[in-house]
């Protein structure tokens, strides 16, 4: 955008305007992105769920065995985590990979992972299905370009502040490098309001699944960052066609050791499963099965 362009038709026709190697005429059908055996992007909706942090052997076990049951097709788990404060809990790094790689193999479910540093690219490529750019790291294009380097997926979420048009231009310090398996996720965004820990933006889902070729899911618990509101706009996520759900869940929120306030119970997550089968039946939709 221009400095000093008033607003005016012919401008906000400009600012919604695809960017060049994202046109219109690509974006005319989403492409979906395999994930191990999981696709996303396709006519099933896709449910990723876990938790924040990966704490210990115990409760990555127990969250991930529970949320399979539930229906989740894909785990997610921090190993790093980038954090506000240098003393809030980091991640267990490189310690965790022995104990994580037994969860995956006894569950059979593909990790989704934050990489924080392009130097995590050696340790987390063979234990990871799909990479988690965080929105802290949607500018950092140093790993955007890494990461287009790899053909592994790559889940990249939407900065606090990002225009929607940023976000997908993001997306292209990926593609240039050869990597096109890209999914989007609109995670909420830093407005005026603080009722909330963020705005959901809804907006940016259809916005992006009418301007690129990228299957789109949704974060609901960092959208919102209230428990007890995350399954209700998960459902609102469904209902205006995105492709999928990440979203946070531990078997013991008030001991988190990060962001418990916004994680679902395994109960919580059972009930959500549960009416999204219904919602998305209404819709003549259908929920993607674990294997």
């Amino acid at each position: 955008m221009k400095d000093h362009v008033p607003l005016n038709e012919a401008h906000l026709k400009t600012d919604l305007t695809p960017s060049s190697s994202l046109s219109a005429s690509s974006a005319s059908k989403t492409k979906p992105v395999k994930v191990g055996n999981v696709t996303i992007g396709g006519p099933e909706f896709a449910v990723i769920a876990g938790p924040c942090s990966i704490e210990s052997r115990e409760q990555f076990f127990e969250t991930a065995t529970a949320v399979k049951k539930s229906g989740a097709v894909l785990l997610r788990g921090g190993i790093w985590k980038m954090r506000t404060s240098h003393q809030s809990f980091q991640g267990l790094g490189p310690e965790a990979v022995g104990f994580i790689r037994e969860v995956l193999d006894h569950t059979g479910l593909q990790l989704v992972s934050e990489i924080t540093d392009p130097r995590q690219v050696e340790l987390l490529d063979p234990l990871v299905g799909m990479y988690q750019v965080g929105a802290r790291n949607m500018f950092n294009y140093a790993l955007l370009k890494e990461l287009g380097q790899t053909r592994k997926p790559v889940l990249l979420k939407r900065g606090f502040s990002a225009l929607v048009d940023e976000w997908i231009k993001a997306a292209e310090y990926i593609t240039i490098g050869g990597n096109q398996n890209i999914i989007l996720c609109e995670r909420g965004i830093r407005t005026f309001e603080t009722s909330t820990r963020n705005t959901f933006d809804l907006n940016a889902v259809l916005v992006a699944k009418s301007r690129t070729s990228f299957p789109v899911v949704v974060d609901p618990s960092h959208a919102v960052g209230i428990r007890e509101f995350v399954p209700k706009l998960a459902l609102a996520a469904a209902v205006a066609g995105a492709d999928g759900l990440i979203v946070e869940v531990h078997p013991r929120p008030a001991e988190a050791l990060s962001d418990g306030f916004q994680a679902l119970t395994l109960e919580d997550f059972r009930k959500l499963s549960h009416d999204l089968e219904r919602v998305l039946g209404a819709l003549d939709r259908t929920m993607l099965k674990p294997v």
